[in-house]
Parts: structure tokens; sequence; C-alpha cells
């Protein structure tokens, strides 16, 4: 992003997403109004309305942004490794870092979407079904290079993301342990899930 000429209509979108993080984050979804958001955004509910057409529009946008968000670093953080199995740790610690440093739109994501109707489901099984895919191809390259043994790629990786979905989510309820410090012993149980074993 750059600093030089913003574009108002952006910049005041992103205000509305912003303020939205908040809300939802402390209030929840059926308690926040949509004059809760533009009051913390200092906007006008023209402006919402204008990039927003309801409550539920700008869930669902933060829930696909965290998304889009969670996928690109954890491609960026692989990408930057040669083998399996050092990508695999790279993407581990790379999610840990995002859901810190983003945990008002973890908590919309996978969190608050839980119960709230089909369409809400769909987005969040939407977040669990793309880092399932990550996984799972990762984990098919690293069996076929003899990284690890053979094994259901796409089983494991459910298992995977399961497994960082309920460490993440007592995190965002309690605030402990911090995340990295459940980064040792989570990435030792995906890799005895493998038949390895962790060196920290």
């Amino acid at each position: 992003m750059t600093t030089q000429n913003p574009d108002p209509a952006q910049e005041t979108r992103t205000r509305i997403l912003e303020a939205a993080v908040k809300v939802f984050a402390t209030k929840g979804y059926h308690n926040t109004k949509v004059d809760d958001i533009v009051s913390e955004s200092s906007t006008s509910k023209g402006s919402f309305y204008f990039y927003f057409p309801s409550k539920q529009d700008i869930f669902l946008a933060l829930s696909d942004t965290f998304a889009d968000l969670l996928e690109s670093k954890i491609t960026q953080a692989m990408e930057k490794e040669a083998h399996g199995m050092q990508q695999m740790d790279s993407a581990l610690r790379s999610s840990l870092g995002l859901f810190t440093q983003y945990r008002g739109l973890a908590k919309i994501a996978l969190v608050q979407a839980v119960g709230l109707g089909a369409v809400f489901e769909e987005r969040r099984r939407a977040i669990n079904n793309r880092l399932t895919t990550l996984i799972q191809t990762r984990l098919e390259l690293a069996a076929a290079d003899g990284s690890i043994p053979p094994l259901q790629a796409e089983i494991t990786a459910r298992a995977w993301v399961g497994a960082l979905n309920e460490v993440v989510i007592h995190w965002i309820y309690t605030g402990s342990p911090p995340l990295e410090d459940s980064l040792p012993a989570l990435k030792g149980f995906l890799l005895r899930s493998l038949g390895k074993e962790s060196n920290e």
C-alpha cells in the first residue's frame, strides 16, 4: 500500500471495516447495530450502505478478508522454504502470528460465525476448506519427495486444521496461553501425527 495520493473512497471503506471489527468483536453479531459501526467509524449511514448493503454483508466481507489474508500469509511463508516439513513449520508459525495480530478478525471468522445460519456457516467452512487444501497440497508434496511416509493427506490436513482451530479458539476466548507459547506443543503433536518427532 502507498501513502501517496490516498483514495478517499478506499479510506472510508477501510475505516468502516476496521470499525466493524472492533464493534463485532466487542458486542457480537446480534447485538451490533449498523449505527454502532457508523459511530465507531465516524462516517455516515449513507457511506456504510454505499459499500455494504447490510450488516450481514459487512460481516461476511470481514470473514472473506481474514480468509484471504490467512491464505496469502501462509502461502508466502511456505514459498520461502524449499522442503515440505520446513514449509509446514513456517506455515504454522505464520498462521499463529497472524491470529495474534488480527485477533478481532479471527474471532469474527472462527467464533462468531458459528450458529448464525447457513450463509455464515458456509463462509466459516470455506475458510477451513481453504486452509485444509493448502496443507493437503504440501503434505502430498512432502510424501512425494520422501520427507514423510505415505498418508491420507486430506484427512491429515483436516485433523491439523481442527487442532489449530481448537487452540486458537481457546486463546480467543481466554487470552491464554499466548499463541507463541503453544507453538512447540502444537508442532510436536502435528509432527507425531506424521510419525516424526520435533527437535524443539
